[in-house]
């Protein structure tokens, strides 16, 4: 109920179409001419100024401020996709290829792939991020362990 009332004139003065949700609020509407821009961005300003995050999550994907996706990155693919392989090597005791490899396709790799058609990782540090996951699952095979990480790929990490 006080979130109710906390929220319930936050589209005072605003002339687009407010949708409010617990943790989002989405402004939408149709401008089809130039004058209608100015008072999208009032409407905008004006909610700004009740407070924003530095980063938001719309559709599952985090996005800050620049349109930047490194936290997508790290926080969204790089953490679930280690944690999905730390459950692999702790609840498996075969360290088989024909059991690894498919646990990985089906619970890890997933996790690095969400959305990466959207957020396509630009820098460097992120692609080295989802990388090491990558380097991490190669080395939990049976006799690949002391492989340099491009021959664990070429020779090894072909699925069955």
């Amino acid at each position: 109920m006080l979130f109710n009332i906390f929220i319930s004139d936050l589209d005072d003065g605003i002339k687009y179409t407010l949708m409010k949700f617990a943790n989002d609020t989405k402004l939408s509407g149709e401008i089809d001419t130039l004058e209608g821009r100015p008072t999208l961005q009032e409407d905008l300003d004006r909610l700004e100024d009740l407070g924003s995050s530095s980063v938001e999550r719309d559709l599952g994907v985090l996005v800050d401020s620049k349109l930047n996706m490194s936290e997508q990155c790290a926080a969204a693919a790089a953490k679930k996709a280690n944690r999905m392989l730390g459950c692999i090597n702790k609840g498996t005791t075969s360290r088989d290829k024909e059991v690894i490899i498919p646990l990985y396709s089906a619970f890890v790799r997933p996790h690095l792939e969400y959305c990466v058609q959207f957020w396509s990782p630009l820098y460097k540090k992120d692609m080295d991020r989802l990388e090491r996951v990558q380097r991490r699952a190669t080395k939990t095979i049976k006799g690949l362990g002391s492989l340099p990480y491009e021959e664990r790929l070429r020779e090894n990490w072909k699925t069955p």
